[in-house]
């Protein structure tokens, strides 16, 4: 007994000089290497939007229109205003109806054709370029209304928003465990109080989850409401009622108008904008973090 004890001993024991702890220690190295290359674009790209757009960054710049060319001062307040309501009305019509269609899909019919079928084309528009979102919402709504707006900004917002919260709704509602399924059923609860009270609170963390990315996403595009939306130098709402019907500014839009401008002025303020942008959808997602973690708890 004695000597299987230090023939043990002696496994556990770690030599410096040993081929494998000299193999781990390379790879260990290697491995960490290739995360700094991999995170160095990244940390270039904040330190840079750290530093460019807080020069900018004032209160006066959160509310004030934007300039004129030329002309010093001014905001980015109905860009914020725009970009908040736009994307706003994108996860009123693509949450309620990406979470129904989660349900259908995990719950009520998994396996029937139709529910293949959605499967299958939320899988193949969850990759649609985002350009193509806006060019059928400028036929489909902008040429029908005659005019851009908001309310045509925000349905190709939600285009982009529903395959992502469809996705990972019935991830997160197949993820609940059956027993909890089987509890109630034994209780005698019908399916719609089965799916109200107990399957969506269950899955409530990752739903959040999967809107919360969809939101991030709507928030930064581009392309979709340049066809919908368009931009205006003025307020949403100019007096008082807000007016969905007409042209509005968003953050991204004025990111992109102002990046290429050569007055020095816009320049800062496209800086500027970025940053408040990446800080929107940062807050979303702590939020969204610290909701799930709640409700996990």
């Amino acid at each position: 007994m004695s000597a299987i004890t230090v023939h043990d001993t002696r496994c556990l024991e770690r030599s410096l000089g040993s081929r494998r702890t000299l193999v781990n220690a390379l790879l260990t190295g290697l491995t960490a290497l290739l995360t700094a290359a991999a995170l160095t674009p990244l940390m270039a790209v904040l330190i840079m939007l750290l530093y460019r757009g807080s020069q900018r960054l004032d209160l006066a710049a959160l509310t004030q229109l934007p300039p004129p060319p030329m002309q010093p001062g001014g905001g980015i307040g109905n860009a914020i205003a725009g970009t908040l309501a736009m994307t706003g009305l994108a996860a009123m019509i693509a949450v309620p109806a990406g979470i129904l269609g989660a349900i259908y899909l995990a719950e009520i019919a998994p396996e029937s054709r139709l529910a293949r079928t959605t499967r299958s084309a939320a899988k193949v528009l969850s990759g649609l370029p985002a350009i193509l979102a806006g060019v059928f919402t400028y036929g489909a709504f902008v040429l029908f209304t005659g005019g851009y707006s908001a309310v045509a900004g925000g349905i190709a917002l939600a285009i982009l928003m529903l395959p992502t919260v469809v996705l990972a709704a019935e991830e997160a509602l197949r993820a609940v465990p059956n027993s909890m399924k089987q509890a109630a059923a034994g209780l005698g609860a019908t399916q719609f109080q089965y799916v109200w009270m107990v399957l969506l609170p269950a899955a409530w963390p990752g739903v959040l989850t999967g809107v919360m990315l969809a939101v991030a996403r709507a928030a930064g595009e581009t392309a979709p409401l340049l066809f919908t939306a368009l931009f205006s130098n003025y307020w949403l709402a100019p007096g008082g009622q807000p007016d969905l019907m007409q042209p509005t500014a968003s953050l991204a839009v004025l990111i992109y108008n102002f990046s290429g401008v050569p007055f020095q002025n816009q320049v800062d303020l496209a800086w500027t904008a970025a940053l408040v942008l990446v800080l929107i959808v940062l807050a979303a997602n702590l939020g969204a973090q610290a909701i799930a973690r709640r409700y996990r708890h």
